[in-house]
């Protein structure tokens, strides 16, 4: 059958008029509950209202719409393109034009013979020009860039431009020759047109003229997505891998860097441009296996599947490492990567870039240096400075890993995957590293209220780090003579554990410290969180003391159990009528054994250890040793107390580094031996032993023998 009699079958659908379809209604289908919409009409053109008109009535006259005078729901009028399809053989192009010819005139519609065409092997549309080979550039798009006069003004450089971005897909290469025409377009820029700007201008109309073809996209060949990124864009190639191993692309895509991102480190720029990449071809790379290519190779590593993160990871790298966790990366050296390696190198300028995850990360980091002695602008300057931090800085923006041989950068080298740089300062994880400069300030921060090694290194560990720190706090804290002067001797007693409580505040030790500088304290520890209130007094009565824990109780809550030693005003009655009432359980100490109340003696040890630095006490200090105090990791449970008691850290002059505090209490117990401070004897009786006992009544007696 030739063309001729197929048309002459169907010659219905080429009469005259508009046809009508049959058999066929539309139905539109809602969600329960929708309010109607009206919408009103888009503005017309002045130019265009006439012609706009006529068409409405023309479409009126041959019954396609009717008017109405009211309507609950109401759109303004969309346009929809004619489709083309392509044929591989005559005879399929004839089957499938009787299936189409067919399915018009059962439906009642009409077509235009004198716009259709038949056995063309290339069809122009929108532009574009289609056979079986794939895409190409329209000659008439070609010849408007390459006569397109010098550029004047901003204006018509914008123009000229975006005649250039409608083939971006075309050309890998575009834009790195667009560098400096793009920074013409930059704010406050005076216009100057250089001879770079000339020879920018003259290499594009070269390039837009190139062969490049991109090729269909087959569901059932493999996918291959290239990406990279250089110091200052991000791109990347969407590609086949046909049965003859060639590879052919089917897109090009590229956009610049912002501002913040221009200050990441090499690995999170690459990990920006694998991630961008695969949300920029979402709707061909959705639903499918492919295979993602990179010329850098930490990122392998990082983003594989089959590989745990690493522990000092930062948090942008682990949210697109869950992003990009089921696809498999190919490393690819670079020299077979130049194609994508071309396009992150001067990018085409993105007006819209998605800056959510900038955003999150910029405020997290930048809350790391609020405050701290010295301020992030004086860590940047110093790192700057510093002769080994400065090269340090410079492998890790540019991502080369080409640490020198030295053992001054062993440190940095055995680290070179969990760098990263935020605002020109380098960081370890989320850690920042301190210039030696900065150290000793830093190191006097970390010691402000003079707390032991422990504590002092698990402060640290929350906010800073530099080469050898854990030596250099334990220097610190022993060369501290105020710490060395008042060193406690250690207690020979074996160490009696308490059980753990699940809940904060539902067991509470209680004891007072002092006189202590002419003054009482009131001191109350949480067994769970290790939370500490301190309330100085001006009376140690039982009155005083209900009232104290009566405004302590009223802000944190009634405990379950009161533990307390045995003195007057906690088992006077009205002391201990004031619990009961309250319904909690009062718990004393043995007599004359104080490490009962361990809790709260090692507390009230603490607080005098730390008040006795201070030639007065005043509010101010006590304030200052809580705050520190709630804000620090405790040895026992891992946690800040704050973070136990409230859910949260405080605020703090440290609080721009996060603790990172994990759940080890019930571990702490299991492993736990006996205390350094403490004997390690431990005496056995046996029944009818003779044993040796203090007279408690008589201290001057010391010791008589019982039979």
């Amino acid at each position: 059958m030739t063309v001729q009699e197929i048309l002459e079958k169907h010659k219905k659908v080429f009469e005259t008029g508009i046809g009508k379809l049959t058999d066929i209604k539309g139905k539109l289908t809602m969600q329960d509950g929708v309010r109607p919409k009206f919408y009103k009409a888009r503005e017309v053109a002045y130019s265009l209202r006439l012609r706009v008109e006529e068409e409405l009535d023309r479409l009126q006259h041959e019954g396609v719409i009717s008017p109405i005078g009211f309507s609950d729901w109401g759109n303004p009028n969309s346009t929809l393109t004619q489709g083309k399809r392509q044929n591989s053989t005559d005879e399929e192009h004839l089957q499938n034009l009787s299936l189409v010819l067919e399915r018009l005139e059962q439906n009642g519609l009409r077509a235009n013979l004198e716009k259709c065409e038949f056995f063309k092997d290339k069809i122009s549309y929108c532009g574009h020009v289609i056979d079986k080979d794939g895409l190409h550039k329209s000659s008439d798009k070609i010849n408007a860039v390459k006569n397109a006069p010098k550029p004047e003004n901003v204006s018509q450089l914008r123009s000229f431009l975006g005649l250039l971005n409608y083939y971006h897909r075309f050309s890998p290469n575009l834009d790195t020759v667009v560098g400096p025409l793009n920074e013409l377009l930059q704010n406050n820029r005076k216009w100057n047109w250089t001879s770079k700007c000339e020879g920018s201008f003259v290499k594009v109309k070269e390039l837009i003229t190139s062969e490049q073809v991109l090729c269909h996209c087959n569901p059932y060949l493999p996918v291959c997505l290239a990406t990279d990124a250089s110091s200052y864009g991000i791109g990347a190639i969407l590609s086949h891998d046909f049965e003859d191993g060639a590879k052919r692309p089917m897109e090009f895509a590229s956009r610049s860097l912002t501002k913040a991102e221009k200050g990441y480190s090499q690995i999170d720029k690459e990990a920006l441009g694998i991630y961008w990449g695969v949300k920029k071809f979402h709707n061909y790379l959705y639903g499918r296996r492919f295979t993602l290519i990179t010329d850098h190779k930490p990122p392998v590593s990082i983003f594989h599947p089959k590989k745990s993160l690493p522990t000092m990871t930062t948090a942008r790298l682990q949210r697109y490492a869950i992003f990009l966790s089921s696809y498999s990366i190919e490393y690819r050296k670079t020299a077979n990567h130049g194609n994508a390696d071309g396009l992150s190198r001067l990018p085409l300028t993105s007006s819209t870039t998605d800056t959510t995850d900038d955003d999150i990360d910029t405020i997290y980091y930048s809350s790391q240096f609020e405050s701290l002695p010295g301020s992030c602008d004086h860590v940047r300057k110093e790192t700057q400075r510093d002769p080994i931090l400065s090269q340090v800085l410079g492998i890790v923006l540019h991502g080369t890993g080409d640490f020198p041989a030295g053992n001054e950068f062993k440190p940095y080298r055995n680290r070179r995957n969990e760098l990263t740089v935020h605002q020109n300062c380098l960081l370890w994880g989320n850690r920042v590293i301190i210039p030696t400069a900065l150290q000793r300030e830093v190191l006097s921060e970390l010691h402000r209220s003079h707390t032991g090694i422990v504590r002092t290194r698990s402060l640290a560990r929350s906010h800073v780090w530099w080469p050898n720190i854990d030596t250099d706090i334990e220097a610190m804290c022993q060369s501290c003579s105020d710490c060395q002067h008042y060193l406690p001797k250690p207690e020979p007693a074996l160490v009696h554990l308490w059980e753990w409580t699940n809940l904060p505040w539902e067991r509470i030790h209680v004891d007072f410290a002092g006189p202590f500088k002419g003054r009482m304290y009131v001191i109350a520890v949480d067994s769970h969180s290790k939370w500490l209130e301190v309330v100085p007094m001006s009376s140690t009565t039982s009155t005083a003391k209900v009232n104290i824990l009566r405004d302590i109780f009223s802000r944190l809550g009634l405990p379950s159990t009161f533990v307390s030693d045995n003195g007057p005003q906690f088992i006077a009655d009205e002391f201990k009528a004031s619990l009961r009432q309250n319904g909690v359980k009062h718990v004393t100490s043995s007599p004359y054994h104080l490490r009962t109340n361990g809790l709260a003696e090692r507390i009230v040890r603490s607080f005098k250890t730390a008040m006795k630095k201070y030639n007065k006490v005043t509010n101010k200090e006590i304030n200052s040793f809580l705050m520190t105090y709630r804000i620090t990791p405790h040895a026992t449970t891992g946690k800040t107390p704050a973070k136990l008691l409230i859910g949260r850290n405080l605020r703090t002059r440290l609080d721009l580094l996060k603790p990172d505090t994990s759940d080890r209490v019930r571990q702490k117990q299991d492993n736990m031996k006996l205390s350094r401070h403490t004997g390690s004897n431990v005496r056995i009786f046996t029944n009818g032993q003779s044993v040796m006992v203090r007279d408690t009544e008589d201290k001057h007696r010391g010791f008589m023998l019982l039979l």
